[in-house]
């Protein structure tokens, strides 16, 4: 007899596992945000062999207390200030148990229409929502897909842009402070010539020696293929400035692709549409709701002007994969939109919190946090121990302590080895730098006053 769990049982533990979950949530305050285990140890509690027999309910749940809960990192935390947000919300767990249960798998639009077809209209949504560029909706040349990250969303505009370029060697350029993505995708797609542009005194890249990489690589007799600008660096959000470099990308005839991962969502707020000045003549543009706009992972919305360019590319169409719908040209097939094949439905969870949240809702969550960094900023500026190191155009806040590099270690080992917060690091001028981005679901004005004291007292 194969055990599956019927639907009465499902019904039942499911709704344990549901109070189980919002009872984690009411708790987050009071847990270390950092995991305080040791290497090795989660495996430690574990048995050397699966189980021959399967366990009840209860022991399995009751490991997710003695194991998991300690043996994990609470990215859900207030306050947990580390790398990037990477918030989740009600709406969108309740989506992911739903697109878990329904199991779709969504990679031609023959098998199940309602997978793409949602995922195609929700990011049409959200180009009205962040004015984008009309040339990016579906209705057009161009048109939106979910990829499981801004990495990925980057890697297919690379291979695009290198196939576009017509032979030769590509040259790829990024600036200094992009992601490491960025690179990571230049071998994988087999782009061995990657020029990493320096940037001016706000951590910006310069256009002007971007034109001047590009005229000595002609010179040379390479060929210029893509340029990656970024929105929101994620050392410390700086924006490069995205409509100079498109009039170089447009005269020199490369790909634009626009990194905006973490600051994309900030475009909610009229006020903060600068950030897209330029991204009109970008070839493709990525940012990634998963961060800062309440979708669980794994959701990067990324958007092409052309999406022959991308699925001339990425489609192969074996005989098993072929049927009429397709065949026809009337439908999106996203499987010719990404790397893998098979594709799950994230579009429900993004289409929930939406629907959830309003615009105006998502608006005030976005607002809110840039007016908590905007006070945590006033703090550092008003401090005579610390001092700002970039300038703070979202909710990250990049600061150190005016002693150097020893002092800024020493204040940073204190506040993450304490359990009350997590900050990450960075590099800026050569100096260390604590980052702290202000951005998880449940982060309020008074858990960064706490961890600002904390701060200033260790």
């Amino acid at each position: 007899m194969i055990p599956h769990m019927t639907p009465d049982d499902f019904r039942t533990i499911g709704h344990e596992m549901v109070d189980w979950l919002a009872g984690y949530w009411e708790q987050l305050e009071d847990l270390p945000v950092q995991s305080l285990f040791e290497p090795g140890q989660v495996r430690a509690m574990l048995p050397d062999h699966a189980p021959e027999t399967g366990e009840s309910w209860q022991d399995i749940r009751s490991d997710l207390d003695r194991v998991i809960v300690p043996g994990i990192t609470h990215w859900q935390s207030p306050r947990f200030y580390g790398y990037f947000p990477a918030n989740s919300s009600g709406p969108g767990v309740l989506a992911d148990l739903i697109s878990s249960g329904l199991g779709v798998q969504g990679m031609m639009w023959s098998t199940s229409p309602a997978c793409t077809e949602v995922e195609t209209h929700v990011l049409d949504w959200l180009i009205e929502m962040l004015g984008l560029p009309e040339r990016f909706r579906s209705t057009g040349a161009g048109g939106g897909v979910i990829q499981d990250s801004a990495s990925s969303s980057s890697l297919v505009a690379l291979v695009a842009a290198r196939e576009r370029c017509g032979g030769g060697t590509p040259v790829a350029y990024t600036s200094v402070e992009a992601h490491s993505s960025i690179e990571k995708g230049c071998r994988i797609a087999g782009v061995e010539e990657l020029r990493k542009v320096p940037t001016d005194s706000e951590f910006r890249m310069r256009p002007d020696a971007l034109e001047a990489m590009i005229r000595t690589d002609l010179e040379r007799g390479l060929t210029p293929a893509f340029v990656a600008a970024t929105v929101g660096t994620t050392s410390c959000g700086s924006v490069d400035p995205v409509a100079d470099l498109a009039r170089i990308c447009r005269r020199f005839g490369l790909w634009l692709h626009v990194d905006a991962a973490y600051a994309g969502t900030a475009a909610l707020l009229p006020r903060m549409r600068w950030i897209h000045d330029g991204v009109e003549f970008a070839d493709s543009y990525c940012f990634n709701p998963h961060k800062w706009m309440l979708t669980n992972f794994d959701c990067s919305a990324f958007y092409v002007a052309d999406r022959t360019a991308l699925t001339d590319v990425l489609s192969i169409v074996p005989e098993y994969l072929r049927n009429e719908a397709s065949d026809s040209g009337a439908v999106f097939d996203y499987r010719d939109w990404q790397v893998p094949l098979g594709r799950r439905f994230r579009a429900l969870k993004l289409w929930f919190v939406i629907r959830h949240y309003g615009v105006e809702g998502l608006r005030s969550y976005i607002e809110e946090h840039m007016s908590i960094g905007s006070e945590l900023a006033d703090l550092v500026e008003r401090s005579a121990d610390f001092e700002l190191a970039a300038p703070v155009h979202f909710s990250l806040v990049c600061f150190r302590h005016r002693g150097g590099d020893d002092e800024t270690r020493r204040v940073l080992d204190a506040v993450n080895g304490s359990g009350r917060a997590l900050l990450t690091q960075t590099r800026l001028d050569g100096k260390l730098v604590m980052r702290m981005a202000i951005g998880a679901t449940r982060t309020e004005a008074r858990h960064v006053r706490e961890t600002w004291d904390l701060i200033s007292s260790v």
